[in-house]
């Protein structure tokens, strides 16, 4: 029946997206070119409702159990509501944060999805107490809001998205969560299926719609899936995220650095640092597929560690990260500290 699913769910998101693509063009829901962005010539940007229509006709066939089902999904409704305004009519940053807070507040407040407490790794708990409600919406508005900071070349988003929801898939099976694994793997069929549609060439965006909706979802599925909080476990989703949430840090601390504001746009996300150090659109996006798959597969193994072995894990990436961010100038151009001492030392 799940196989059924989601072949059902894979085929539905085939046909929908050119009646999406079709509908978008008509109502006036396109991108339009401009000196931020890499494409140049009008694009439908309402893909994202086509993610949406094949997860929820997944969703409904399949019926996976859970006690947060109705609020997940609630909360996926105000979002993509959300997102769908946005397309149409750019609305204003405040509103478009407002519809997220509104979501996540659904989860945290009606569901049972809360990080109340940690287990450290060497003893002891550290409990968020008052703070545990704050801290959860603010992980789901914060992986919501990365996904959409990624949203910059073709299939870019949707790839990573759908390597992340794998990458969950296979960690709720090996955690035994049936629930996590049937929505993150209906969510990655469903991506996929649009993938095709919106990979280099692409002929439609996700848009807002698709990255806060993707956002949310994985926001949401990775709290779900590793509610037995640990210090490991809470790591594992940052750790599968890496990508979006590398991002995101460097982002903010390049606007501090030069003195910008946190919300102030600009051309030197990852992707925009590849493009400039001479790849290709394609290889761009393929080259951060493979940095999406490389934490998938960290957050497995280090699921996997003991607690010496994660905080190697840990720091390998640290250190990894580190150093791919500033061969590319992520955080600025003059941001070299570790490539600075390695060369001092060399001296």
């Amino acid at each position: 029946m799940f196989l059924a699913t989601l072949i059902g769910v894979f085929i539905a998101s085939l046909l929908i997206t050119p009646l999406i693509k079709k509908f978008a063009i008509k109502i006036g829901a396109v991108d339009q070119p401009n000196h931020r962005k890499v494409h140049v010539r009008i694009m439908p940007r309402l893909g994202g409702l086509a993610i949406f229509l094949a997860f929820i006709i997944g969703y409904f066939i399949y019926q996976p159990a859970s006690p947060d089902a109705i609020y997940i999904i609630i909360g996926a409704f105000i979002i993509v509501i959300t997102g769908v305004l946005d397309d149409l009519y750019d609305i204003r940053p405040i509103i478009k944060l407002g519809g997220q807070l509104i979501a996540a507040g659904i989860v945290v407040f009606l569901g049972d999805i809360e990080i109340g407490f940690i287990n450290l790794p060497f003893g002891g708990v550290l409990d968020f107490g008052f703070l545990s409600s704050f801290l959860t919406i603010l992980w789901i508005v914060g992986i919501t809001n990365a996904v959409n900071l990624i949203d910059g070349l073709d299939g870019l988003a949707a790839g990573v998205s759908t390597i992340g929801l794998l990458t969950l898939s296979i960690m709720a099976f090996i955690m035994g969560d049936m629930f996590v694994l049937a929505m993150s793997m209906m969510l990655a069929v469903s991506t996929f299926g649009f993938l095709f549609y919106n990979f280099y060439p692409a002929k439609i965006f996700m848009g807002d719609t698709g990255a806060l909706f993707l956002g949310f979802m994985i926001g949401v599925l990775s709290l779900l899936g590793f509610k037995g909080i640990t210090f490991i476990s809470l790591a594992i989703p940052i750790i599968i995220m890496g990508v979006p949430i590398s991002d995101t840090f460097f982002a903010i601390i390049r606007r501090l650095r030069t003195k910008q504001k946190l919300s102030a746009p600009d051309k030197s996300h990852l992707h925009h640092c590849l493009l400039n150090s001479g790849f290709s659109h394609r290889q761009a996006v393929l080259l951060i597929y493979a940095m999406a798959a490389m934490f998938g597969g960290a957050g497995i193994l280090f699921s996997q560690a003991t607690v010496w072995g994660g905080i190697l894990i840990i720091s390998l990436m640290f250190v990894a990260i580190e150093i791919v961010v500033e061969l590319i100038g992520l955080a600025g151009k003059n941001y070299r500290p570790l490539l600075n001492f390695v060369r001092y030392k060399n001296n």
